[in-house]
Formats: C-alpha cells, structure tokens, sequence
C-alpha cells in the first residue's frame, strides 16, 4: 500500500502500489501536455461509505511513495481505460483493473517485456 503526498497541504491518499503504478503513467502524460483532470476514487469504508475527488493539475504538486520495490508490469487496457476517463468530463473513476490483455514495461513503453 502506497500513498500519494497531494498538494502543499500535507493531504495523504492511501492506494495500492499496483493501481498507483498505472495511476502515476495517466498522469505523467497528461500533465506533460499542460491538462488537468478530476481524479475520483470509492473511499475505503473504514472512513464511511462515500468518494472523494482531487483536481489533478501541472500547478499542483504530487509525490508517489510506494512501499513495495519491485517493478510492475503495467496492464495496457488499463492504462487506456485510465486514460479515457482522464479525458472525460467526468474525469478518472479509479475502479478494478481488467483483465491482462497487452502488459507494457514499468518505463511506459516497449514490447511487452520487463
């Protein structure tokens, strides 16, 4: 279980080193291209049934901390199901990844291989 640092407020949001891998890539690209995107997440139901939401933006500082070490294999549809949502008006709804259709390589690119 990894956590984003969001913002200069010190605000912490807990995920899995896996969904924040692939998280990391969608924003990486958008934010090279100057866009911003709504970030939308299920809370955890230890702190209640509701979601919550982050304005994603170039201004706005991230930091990706993961706990785990290894590298991880990116999922392609995901990145692309990610990546659709970042492009809607609705932004990003983090949700369960598909199944493995095309993995890429922890760098963003490549064949296949890690």
């Amino acid at each position: 279980m990894g956590k984003i640092l969001y913002g200069g407020q010190g605000i912490e949001i807990d995920m899995d080193d896996r969904v924040m891998a692939h998280l990391q890539a969608v924003v990486a690209s958008k934010l090279r291209r100057g866009e911003g995107f709504f970030l939308n997440w299920k809370d955890d139901l230890a702190v209640g049934d509701g979601h919550s939401a982050a304005w994603i933006a170039p201004d706005i500082p991230l930091f990706f901390k993961y706990y785990g070490s290894r590298n991880i294999e990116l999922n392609r549809q995901w990145l692309e199901i990610m990546t659709m949502g970042a492009n809607s008006n609705g932004g990003l709804q983090l949700g369960d990844e598909p199944t493995v259709s095309a993995p890429v390589n922890g760098n963003g690119g490549g064949n296949g291989s890690a």
